[in-house]
């Protein structure tokens, strides 16, 4: 540790858990835009739950709101936030990236600040569950993954439909070209349904009538029954929803119906669902489409009985996340926390312009 800084926290930290009997050495400490993590070494036998008991007096010490004290393999975590969080912005991120291969998304950094890239044409990703509490940044990094995907996909590869009952958190993304059935390519019996629901063709928007999201969402399953008798698997085409929950309680059964067809058999046709919400109770998602996620990004929730029904599985302490971007990983049992990568809405309207325009060099993202 080389901040002087830090080398003084530090000292706190071992002299605060040496006033308890707690003899310790802090050999490291991580620095990431919105925390600090200092790595402890205690005596043998040492109980975590008599550090854990110590979490506010530690905090109090450095002069901290509060202090996390958690154990992650076989190393001791004391984690605080940092009393200016840094934000960790998309269009300069996207910048530093040589070469994002297809259908990854950009979302963000991990602790180490190592950019994090997800494959959603993996085979272990293929649906995205994103879920948290109110001001925990779901929406935002809804919003993140499909714009980076946008700008490192051309149109003639990747395809949205963008549905959003409440109308806000996915406008910015409406002038995309990205947009299904923006292409073109509309069957007769789509253009006569988007007709009817007075949406222009080829400018579909995001789509916030629930009737016409149930409509879309017939024409989707139809489009992949013709993918799957076809044979065929492009372009990929992303269903996005925000306020999933929302969609479910208003929509009925035949939403529910739809998005449990697609999340079992979209994969092998190219689509791909990308919902958030905040609280995916089995209740409400459903089980058979809840299993059907095998990717869960969780933000701050608030309770470890939330935590366990965002990501899955227990123990990820979700409810412990500091909010605005501070999110996990889970997949296939693993879990990988990041600092999810922001975009205000200015700048989402000037790079899908840019888009638009055909300016996909890497080097314009951040300029």
């Amino acid at each position: 540790m080389s901040n002087r800084k830090y080398e003084l926290q530090a000292a706190r930290i071992e002299s605060v858990l040496g006033a308890h009997k707690v003899p310790a050495r802090v050999w490291q400490a991580t620095v990431t835009p919105r925390f600090v993590r200092f790595d402890v070494t205690t005596a043998l036998g040492t109980k975590l739950t008599k550090v854990s008991s110590l979490a506010e007096e530690l905090a109090f010490s450095l002069g901290a709101r509060d202090a996390r004290v958690y154990r992650e393999g076989g190393v001791l975590h004391v984690e605080v936030p940092r009393e200016t969080p840094r934000a960790v912005e998309l269009l300069p991120l996207c910048g530093r990236l040589a070469n994002v291969p297809a259908m990854c998304a950009v979302l963000g950094v991990d602790d180490g600040g190592v950019p994090l890239l997800l494959r959603l044409d993996s085979p272990d990703v293929a649906h995205v569950l994103l879920a948290g509490a109110t001001g925990s940044g779901k929406t935002a990094l809804a919003r993140t993954l499909l714009l980076s995907l946008a700008m490192h996909n051309p149109a003639g590869r990747l395809q949205m439909v963008l549905i959003d009952p409440k109308g806000r958190g996915l406008a910015p993304l409406a002038e995309l070209p990205h947009l299904w059935p923006g292409m073109g390519r509309l069957s007769a019996v789509a253009s006569q349904v988007w007709h009817a629901a007075g949406t222009p063709t080829g400018q579909p928007g995001v789509v916030q009538d629930v009737a016409t999201a149930a409509g879309l969402l017939d024409l989707v399953v139809a489009e992949m029954e013709r993918r799957d008798a076809a044979g065929c698997a492009l372009p990929r085409l992303i269903v996005a929803i925000d306020e999933l929950a929302d969609l479910l309680t208003t929509g009925g059964k035949a939403v529910a119906e739809a998005l449990t067809r697609l999340t079992q058999r979209g994969r092998e046709a190219g689509i791909h669902v990308l919902a958030a919400t905040q609280r995916p109770a089995a209740a409400l998602v459903g089980g058979m489409m809840k299993a059907n996620f095998p990717v869960r990004l969780v933000g701050s929730v608030t309770s470890p009985e939330d935590a366990k029904v965002a990501a899955g599985i227990a123990g990820t302490h979700a409810e412990r996340l500091l909010g605005r971007g501070d999110f996990l990983l889970v997949a296939k049992g693993q879990v990988i926390r990041f600092q999810a990568a922001y975009v205000s809405a200015s700048e989402m309207g000037a790079t899908a312009a840019r888009i638009r325009a055909g300016g996909r060099r890497r080097r314009s993202w951040s300029a």
